[in-house]
Order: C-alpha cells, then sequence, then structure tokens
C-alpha cells in the first residue's frame, strides 16, 4: 500500500533548496515515531531497497536520470538497513539528533559493514554513488552506463538480504 501526500509548494521549494529529500525525510520521521523494534526497521528499509532497485531498473532505458537516482536509493536503504542491523548507535544517534542522514553517516555505515559483513558492499555503493553524482546531479550518463553497475547494485541488496535473514 502506498499514500499520496500533497506537500505545499512553499514547503517542497524550500526542501529542494536545502537539498533534503522529502520521501526520505517523511519515511525516517515515519520510522521514529512508530513502535518498530530494529528488525522491523531492517525490513522497512530492505523493502524501500527493493522498491527503489524495481523503480530504477524498469526507468534505465526511458529516463536514465531518475533510473540512476533510484538505484542509488536501493543502495542508500540498504546501508540504512545495515546500520540498524549492525547495531550502529553512535551514527544512529547522530542521524537522530541531526533529523536526517548524511554522505558522511552513509559511507561510514558503508565502511563497517564492508569490513564486518562484505567487501562488495562498499564497491556498490561505490557504484551507486557515482550514479547519484554523475547519473542524477550531473545528467551525464547514458542508459548503458547505468546499466554497467546495475549487478553492483544488486548485489549489495542481495546482500543485505542474505544477511537479514540468518
Amino acid at each position: 500500500m502506498s499514500i499520496n501526500i500533497v506537500i505545499p509548494e512553499k514547503i517542497a521549494k524550500k526542501a529542494r533548496e536545502l537539498g533534503l529529500d522529502i520521501e526520505a525525510l517523511v519515511l525516517e520521521l515515519l520510522v521514529e515515531r512508530l513502535p518498530l523494534d530494529p528488525k522491523e526497521e531492517v525490513m522497512l528499509h530492505l523493502e524501500l531497497s527493493r522498491k527503489y532497485l524495481e523503480e530504477g531498473e524498469k526507468l534505465i532505458d526511458r529516463d536514465v536520470v531518475q533510473a540512476s537516482e533510484k538505484l542509488y536509493k536501493a543502495v542508500e536503504e540498504a546501508v540504512k538497513a545495515f546500520a540498524k542491523h549492525l547495531n550502529m548507535k553512535e551514527i544512529l544517534a547522530r542521524v537522530k539528533e541531526r533529523g536526517r542522514w548524511t554522505v558522511t553517516d552513509l559511507e561510514r555505515v558503508v565502511r563497517v559493514s564492508a569490513k564486518r559483513i562484505d567487501r562488495d558492499i562498499l564497491i556498490g555503493w561505490g557504484e551507486a554513488n557515482y550514479l547519484h553524482v554523475w547519473g542524477f546531479h550531473e545528467a551525464k550518463l547514458d542508459a548503458e552506463a547505468v546499466r554497467t553497475r546495475l549487478p553492483y547494485i544488486k548485489r549489495t541488496i542481495e546482500t543485505l538480504e542474505k544477511v537479514v535473514s540468518l
């Protein structure tokens, strides 16, 4: 089930100016306010990761810019799930205090996850971040460049699926 929320244009514009992802912000606020246990939070991030992966994959031949961002978001959600799964209290506390994730937070989670789980997480994050910068923000990539990175994105999510199913 999904719900559409109407955001007043002034708020949406201000959020864009600040570089905030409204969907991610709303989801983080809901997760913070709902009485979810850590396993439920991990599974929520995994579900979002799969959703973004599916959406991104479908967009590769139609809208490379949006495909790049969706695939980045797929890995970003996986990284958040790794943080919860590995109980990275210090990072999670900073995120909660700040009210949002930063690239620095995500990068730290990736480094720890790569050491403790699988180094391919670092590769998947690097490819996703490349898509975020060069495919989404700079709009310099073509469909083949995105498709080439897709297996690394998938592998990161598959790693998360294996880890949380243990």
